[in-house]
């Protein structure tokens, strides 16, 4: 097994050096990179995005079957079966894509962290660098990369240091970018869903604070596939809903239970 993942990080190290010898820059080879894997990966995407669509869809029906038949657990589950059969739902469909891709983006991940790029930056962004990184050297701390405690504590003790924003601005747009994308995606997926507002903000702030010290070739993979990914999922949003929008509604009047007036 562990052969294989290795003939696997080289088959993408190979891309990815093809790629930079086609373009002449990293960050060209990275994008080009990221575009292919979506592209390997899209039908599992699109499956996915779909089935979670579908699924979001037709809670409101489940819960109103749940209602109706509560007290009648085999007809519970009767119910929501052909409810899934009408609406071509799988509910096992959103969890297997999933699983089948995250040994690919793993691996992709870890080439991008281990990758050395010679200290070269894309668009103004150091590919090698991390945003701790670059604001830290802004600031006048050197060596290691500096945590977040002795990151704030260079500040305080230079905060004129932030004025050179060219040191670590691009790397920290890239990164606000990423958070914004998180955002916007969790906004599609989870729009009008009052359970789901806690993850709204939670997500995409926990993805900032852990991407604060990830290089910015992995910044730049993040980014660009999370573009793709919200470009995916809004037309998998739109498209779901013409669809739904055709099946007939069950239940439409609140339900009642057999043999109540």
């Amino acid at each position: 097994m562990g052969t294989l993942w290795n003939q696997a990080g080289e088959l993408l190290l190979k891309i990815l050096n093809l790629f930079y010898g086609l373009t002449h820059s990293y960050g060209l080879a990275i994008i080009l990179l990221t575009i292919l894997v979506r592209v390997v990966l899209h039908p599992l995407n699109q499956k996915q995005l779909v089935s979670m669509q579908k699924m979001q869809k037709i809670q409101p029906r489940i819960k109103t079957l749940q209602e109706k038949f509560g007290h009648d657990k085999q007809k519970l589950n009767e119910e929501t079966m052909k409810l899934y059969k009408e609406n071509q739902v799988n509910p096992a469909a959103g969890c297997l894509p999933l699983l089948v891709q995250l040994p690919i983006l793993i691996l992709l991940f870890r080439v991008l962290t281990n990758f050395k790029f010679g200290g070269v930056s894309f668009l103004g962004v150091g590919l090698e660098e991390s945003v701790l990184s670059t604001m830290g050297k802004a600031v006048g701390l050197t060596g290691q990369t500096p945590g977040i405690t002795a990151l704030l504590t260079g500040i305080a003790a230079n905060p004129s240091g932030l004025l050179k924003v060219g040191m670590y601005g691009p790397n920290l747009i890239l990164l606000v970018s990423i958070g914004f994308l998180t955002w916007f995606q969790q906004q599609l997926s989870s729009s009008n869903n009052p359970q789901m507002a806690f993850m709204n903000w939670f997500m995409p702030v926990f993805l900032t604070f852990i991407c604060l010290n990830l290089p910015g070739g992995v910044l730049l993979y993040w980014g660009v596939s999370s573009l793709l990914s919200v470009v995916q999922q809004w037309r998998v949003v739109k498209t779901t809903e013409i669809e739904m929008e055709k099946k007939p509604v069950l239940f439409k009047n609140k339900p009642t239970r057999d043999g109540d007036s």
